[in-house]
């Protein structure tokens, strides 16, 4: 046990989070998203929901001050401009540990699964709730 971290920051999600780079890309990706499939790099916590893992790891992720989205969500097939609540969630999460407004920007479904494909790892969740998908960009302290 670590003081100061969310427990549900194990070893392995620790590890991805410190190695990562400045504008280097996290997925935080709901049960159903083709996480292993995808991954580069993937850390599984199938118990928690996407939204409580969002939680801990902007509780030591920097989000990205120079690019227009930090963060990004999948957007609904056929309802690109609907917010979800599960969004609106990872809104006021992102927000909070960030201390100011961040910009979500909403991804068409391949994209997102091409973006996730890039990026430097997967976390996937149980999440059950539909496009409770995130995509965090790293920043600098």
């Amino acid at each position: 046990m670590l003081k100061g971290i969310d427990p549900l920051l194990g070893p392995d999600l620790l590890r991805v989070l410190a190695a990562m780079g400045h504008g280097d890309e996290i997925v935080i990706a709901d049960a159903n998203f083709p996480a292993d499939a995808n991954a580069r790099r993937l850390v599984r916590l199938d118990g928690v929901d996407a939204t409580r893992v969002a939680d801990a790891i902007l509780s030591v992720l920097p989000l990205d001050e120079y690019v227009e989205a930090p963060a990004a969500v999948m957007a609904v097939v056929g309802e690109p401009d609907t917010e979800l609540p599960i969004v609106a969630e990872f809104r006021r999460t992102a927000e909070a540990a960030h201390g100011a407004p961040v910009a979500f920007e909403r991804v068409e479904r391949h994209a997102f699964y091409e973006r996730a494909r890039q990026a430097f790892a997967i976390v996937a969740t149980g999440e059950r709730r539909p496009y409770g998908n995130l995509i965090l960009t790293k920043g600098v302290l």
